[in-house]
């Protein structure tokens, strides 16, 4: 094998030995916490020497450094053997392992970025991969730098989809700077696995994805060596490593045995640690970890600025799924390190102009919406990368456990789902997203805007690319009218209110299509006397309070919130939310989608579902 020399008897032998450290440290943290996962610990013990010890290049002065070679334990609940690791690296003291999962800790029971050695959270199998995909993909295409992505996953993790909507991304763009390492150790939580020990199983389906696939004895720290040795030496296709290890290794009387998964060794830890203990050949460990080539470019991701400003005329029909594409373009423009994903559907949610702009800074990732929200993720981190990932808004409901976990990691993707509501018309149910407010305000943290023309929307992806988290832009498929002249200034947080005299009765509240069946509202109810206050909502999350109540108390203290989604979670019970401990102040009907939708014209069911210009006079009218 060109360029691969076996290690000497002493570095194998402190190989072997901190193996046995880290399975000791593991054993001792979670006797500690009397709780935590000592047995899968103890099946990547090798793996883990050999990765933090001989393999990987990286900084511990600096853990994040951008040319440091990424590590992602997709198989979180083994964290004690991650944290003992970089504890023998250097990083902090040993002593120190003995908190975790305690309250005033961040050695928390699954790795989060609350330490500064954690790109992203894990625990929620099945996602770490994606996250890897996300990294090897900007350090081979947007960094164009040295380092390399180790992922290992556990084999019951395996079964996960998620995972193999990963292996399918990383073999079509060639990340051969990606490693993929399975811990095939036959034991999951419950039972056994369903392949067990089959190694030939788990090989074919690895080739049949396109790996150069490697079989290997997980606990033979030399033959490890040699493995991760040729994975640096493959071009053209991302490496997978299938580690046969046993669950509890080095663990008389446990090893391979059912019912240990999540257990601390109790009363059998004094007698383990003692064998472990005896194994290690007591002469000075000497490896240190190597450090990185320092290629990673500097980057520069902060006030970032649409190139131009919005250039709409006043009354012209825009769809904002439309002006969405042209926004992210121009940010692209002014910042090279913008860039966007989409999942097969970038002529309809317009990702397509800035493909157009910029095609060497557009992630295709077709139809596998989890694994496009978790190669985001891991594009963001480090902060080498603004992405923003595009879908239908529907779709990204089924991406919500990566997202979820996405909050916990500290993300920072912008996601902008089109075609919402019943609004899209004929293509029907199964394509409206009628919950994906209520989901996105769900996550911590983060930033839910819903711009309602054009220039607004500009505005919301220019506030998106400076937010340091989630952010959700909610985009329309029809053409809507310009509100906004180029220099109206938006911030999160903020509404506008649109039309106003001092004579309104009720305050509406609408956003997107529903503002614009509000304002149609308004010209009908002035030629029969009745005036209407009408505020964008623009900013769901956080949502301007302070305006609400001002200028609901200058209109009796009545609202009508009129949304295109389902009553839970979305508009109205965020403006119920500010108003229910104010007397005087209420929100006397919430026009939305109460019930499920169906094909048809978008007139049609905006009158169908009472949510269209003549529902909201009817409302204005049992009110005035």
């Amino acid at each position: 094998m060109p360029g691969y020399h076996r290690p000497d008897a002493k570095k194998l032998q402190d190989l072997r030995d901190i193996a046995n450290k880290l399975r000791i440290l593991s054993i001792e943290s979670t006797q500690s916490s009397n709780s935590g996962h000592p047995t899968t610990c103890c099946s990547i013990a090798e793996v883990m020497s050999v990765l933090f010890f001989k393999t990987m290049k990286y900084s511990v002065q600096e853990p994040r450094h951008p040319s440091s070679d990424r590590f992602v334990l997709s198989k979180g609940h083994a964290a004690p053997i991650l944290y003992a690791a970089w504890a023998l690296a250097g990083l902090f003291p040993e002593e120190e392992l003995k908190n975790l999962r305690k309250i005033d800790s961040d050695l928390e029971g699954h790795p989060t970025p609350r330490l500064n050695f954690i790109d992203v959270a894990t625990g929620s199998l099945g996602q770490g991969l994606s996250c890897a995909a996300g990294m090897a993909y900007t350090g081979k295409y947007f960094d164009r730098a040295s380092y390399r992505v180790y992922c290992i996953m556990g084999d019951g993790e395996s079964a996960e989809g998620s995972i193999w909507e990963a292996m399918s991304f990383a073999s079509l763009y060639n990340l051969d700077n990606l490693v993929a390492i399975f811990d095939i150790n036959r034991l999951g939580q419950s039972e056994a696995t369903p392949l067990q020990h089959q190694m030939d199983i788990y090989r074919a389906r690895c080739e049949a994805f396109g790996f150069n696939t490697i079989v290997v004895d997980g606990h033979d720290v030399e033959a490890l060596c040699k493995v991760f040795d040729e994975a640096q030496h493959v071009k053209g296709k991302p490496t997978a490593v299938l580690l046969k290890t046993f669950k509890g290794k080095g663990l008389d009387g446990i090893e391979d045995a059912e019912n240990w998964h999540g257990k601390p060794l109790g009363d059998k830890a004094p007698a383990a640690l003692e064998a472990l203990r005896a194994q290690i050949s007591g002469s000075e460990i000497t490896l240190k970890p190597e450090a990185p080539v320092f290629d990673a470019p500097e980057v520069d991701i902060s006030d970032i600025k649409l190139s131009s400003p919005p250039s709409y005329q006043l009354g012209e029909k825009i769809a904002t799924r439309l002006a969405y594409g042209t926004a992210i373009a121009k940010l692209g423009s002014s910042n090279d390190r913008v860039i966007a994903l989409d999942g097969d559907t970038k002529n309809s949610t317009y990702s397509d102009k800035f493909k157009k702009a910029h095609p060497d800074r557009y992630v295709e990732c077709f139809i596998a919406e989890q694994n496009l929200v978790g190669v985001a993720i891991g594009c963001g981190t480090r902060s080498r990368t603004v992405p923003f990932v595009s879908t239908f808004a529907a779709f990204f409901t089924r991406t919500f456990d990566q997202l979820r976990m996405g909050a916990i990691s500290q993300a920072n993707i912008k996601c902008a789902g089109s075609h919402a509501g019943i609004s899209i018309g004929e293509d029907g149910p199964s394509q409206m997203a009628l919950e994906d407010l209520a989901m996105f305000r769900s996550i911590p943290r983060a930033l839910v805007l819903y711009p309602s023309d054009a220039v607004s929307t500009e505005r919301a992806c220019e506030l998106a690319a400076n937010y340091k988290g989630i952010v959700f832009i909610r985009t329309s498929r029809p053409a809507t009218a310009v509100l906004y002249d180029a220099s109206t200034q938006f911030a999160a947080g903020k509404a506008q209110v649109v039309l106003q005299s001092d004579s309104d009765k009720v305050l509406v509240i609408g956003a997107g299509v529903t503002l614009h069946e509000a304002l149609a509202a308004a010209r009908e109810l002035q030629k029969k006397g009745t005036q209407i206050r009408v505020m964008d909502i623009f900013s769901v999350k956080p949502i301007d309070s302070q305006s609400i109540l001002s200028n609901a108390r200058q209109c009796g203290g009545k609202i009508i919130v009129v949304e295109d989604h389902y009553p839970e979670g979305g508009i109205g019970d965020a403006v119920a939310s500010v108003v229910k401990n104010e007397d005087g102040i209420k929100v006397v009907a919430h026009l939305c989608v109460r019930d499920l939708p169906r094909s048809g014209p978008p007139s049609t069911l905006l009158d169908v579902f009472k949510i269209s210009s003549s529902a909201i006079q009817e409302a204005v009218l049992a009110q005035a």
